[in-house]
C-alpha cells in the first residue's frame, strides 16, 4: 500500500523564498559582472591622457581653496630655492609636500571622461567642490582644477579642468586619482618646513668659517 505524502504549505513557502533569494543574488552578481565589470574593462582599454599639458618647472605659483582655508604658494626667487607659503602666513613650504601636488598636476592622467549637462554637476559634487587648485604658469596662463566627490570605487575623484569651452552645452567630467584628495587635504602644519629641524640643519658660525 502506498503512503500518501502530506502537503506542507510552510515547507513550500520556505522553498519558494529560498529560490527567490537565490535568483535575486544571482541577478545581482550578473549585474555587477556585466555592467560594472564591463565599465572597468572598457576603461582599461582607453589610453590614459594627461590632465594638463605643462611641466612642474613652468609653475610659478599656485593656490588651494577649500571650505576652511585658502593657501597660496610662490616659487622662491634667487638666491633661495624651493617654495614659500604666502597665505595664510609667510613661511618656508615643505618641498616634499608641494612637489607631491605639483607632480600630480604635471604628470597626472585620466582614463575616463564623462560628458554631462550643467544640471548634473551636483551628482558629482562639482557644484560645491571639496577643493579648487589654481596654477599660474610662466606664460601667465592660469589653469584650474575643481575636485568633487569620490566615485563608487573610492579610488578616483570626479574633477573638472578649467577654463571650459563656453560654446559647449555639455561639460567634461574627468576621473582623476584619489591622490589629489590626499595632496590638498592636509593640516596647515604639514605644508610647512619643521622650523626646529631647519634650525638644526643650518651650519654653525664655526662651520661657515672652515
Amino acid at each position: 500500500m502506498f503512503r500518501l505524502m502530506q502537503f506542507n504549505p510552510m515547507k513550500l513557502q520556505r522553498t519558494t523564498l529560498i529560490l527567490v533569494i537565490s535568483a535575486i543574488l544571482l541577478g545581482g552578481g550578473v549585474y555587477i559582472y556585466e555592467i560594472q565589470g564591463s565599465e572597468k574593462r572598457e576603461a582599461a582599454k582607453i589610453p590614459k591622457k594627461p590632465i594638463f599639458n605643462f611641466t612642474e618647472d613652468e609653475i610659478q605659483s599656485f593656490t588651494v581653496n577649500s571650505d576652511d582655508k585658502t593657501l597660496v604658494f610662490e616659487r622662491a626667487s634667487e638666491p633661495e630655492s624651493g617654495w614659500r607659503m604666502k597665505k595664510p602666513k609667510e613661511a618656508t613650504a615643505s618641498d616634499a609636500v608641494v612637489s607631491f601636488l605639483l607632480n600630480l598636476l604635471a604628470q597626472g592622467k585620466s582614463d575616463r571622461i564623462l560628458t554631462v549637462s550643467p544640471d548634473q554637476l551636483p551628482e558629482y559634487g562639482l557644484d560645491k567642490p571639496s577643493a579648487t587648485i589654481t596654477v599660474k604658469l610662466k606664460n601667465q596662463d592660469s589653469p584650474k582644477m575643481i575636485l568633487g566627490n569620490l566615485d563608487f570605487t573610492r579610488s578616483f575623484l570626479y574633477a573638472q579642468v578649467l577654463p571650459l569651452d563656453s560654446k559647449s552645452e555639455q561639460l567634461d567630467v574627468l576621473l582623476v586619482p584619489v591622490d589629489f584628495q590626499y595632496a590638498v587635504s592636509r593640516p596647515l602644519s604639514e605644508w610647512l618646513v619643521n622650523q626646529e629641524k631647519a634650525e638644526e640643519e643650518k651650519p654653525s658660525a664655526a662651520e661657515k668659517t672652515d
